[in-house]
């Protein structure tokens, strides 16, 4: 927990119809509680709003703006917060968190999800310091990248894709989590804060104007499957866009790893995004498919065009 304008409900705090249990993450914009749903005993997730810059806690419960001049960053933060649960709501999928409630007290904004037992991948990563099996990356990435087909579908991109916005329920079975970059495609042109995660964003998502679209998404899936076998996040992009120092990963693990999972790898994370798969379905199927189409790895897909 970071100073004490950022202190957590206490156990037993009533919001709406749940009753806060105990604290059990927080964010650069929200604390996330586990809680009871007092009229159906369900456990519930609750993400409060309460960024780290802009919010402070009165007394026990009530949120405020940290500084009369951060008035208009709180309240339009606040708004986001709230386009999070509307697109939330609108996305149904076994691989996306499940929202059920959003409503408004203590002069702040709370997102009620479904609770889910289970483990944070960028936690899990750095336990197990990378290395984590094939079986393991075939498990969890191929439903990411089929509830990312569904968010493209919807035209929305979500843009903080990174291990520590997966949650790996029991088996291994991956949640998207944290929505709050969520980006409309009809938006594009649109002045839009960016939000830049150091070896998860590709150059492209460092640009005010940069053509971000599902290959931004995609790039990010590649980045996370990669610091899943190395256990640390790949250089930042902007830096392999200066000067790429990064061996191509089929270089490097392919006495661990099968080829085509590794050419996989290869292809989300290229630089100029019209050399990456053009949707999360396409990357998708490589994995599926990827011991019966070795006879057609990835170099040979970027060269039919698939990869333009």
């Amino acid at each position: 927990m970071a100073a004490n304008n950022r202190e957590g409900l206490q156990p037993g705090t009533l919001l709406d119809c749940y009753k806060v249990k105990k604290m059990i993450g927080s964010g650069g914009f929200s604390l996330i509680y586990l809680a009871e749903d007092e009229d159906t005993r369900d456990e519930v997730a609750i993400k409060e709003y309460l960024p780290k810059r802009l919010g402070k806690r009165l007394g026990q419960e009530s949120v405020s703006v940290i500084h009369a001049d951060k008035k208009d960053s709180f309240h339009r933060g606040r708004r986001l917060f709230y386009q999070e649960a509307k697109v939330l709501a609108t996305l149904d999928h076994p691989n996306i968190v499940n929202v059920r409630n959003c409503f408004l007290a203590h002069n702040t904004a709370y997102l009620v999800m479904d609770y889910e037992p289970g483990k944070n991948l960028g936690r899990y990563i750095k336990k197990r310091k990378g290395k984590l099996s094939t079986r393991f990356l075939l498990t969890v990435f191929p439903p990411l990248l089929d509830a990312l087909e569904l968010i493209h579908a919807e035209q929305h991109l979500h843009l903080d894709i990174k291990p520590s916005n997966i949650h790996l329920r029991p088996g291994g079975n991956p949640l998207l989590l944290d929505f709050g970059a969520v980006f409309h495609q009809s938006d594009a042109g649109q002045k839009k804060a960016q939000v830049v995660t150091p070896g998860f964003s590709p150059p492209e998502q460092y640009l005010a104007a940069g053509n971000v679209g599902p290959w931004t998404d995609i790039y990010a899936i590649g980045a996370s499957m990669r610091a899943c076998i190395e256990g640390k996040p790949p250089p930042p992009a902007v830096e392999r866009d200066a000067k790429d120092t990064l061996k191509p990963a089929v270089e490097v693990f392919s006495n661990s790893y099968p080829r085509y999972l590794l050419e996989a790898i290869d292809w989300a994370m290229a630089l100029d995004a019209a050399q990456r798969p053009r949707t999360a379905g396409q990357l998708r199927d490589v994995l599926i498919n990827g011991d019966q189409e070795s006879s057609q790895p990835t170099s040979r897909l970027l060269g039919t065009g698939l990869g333009q």
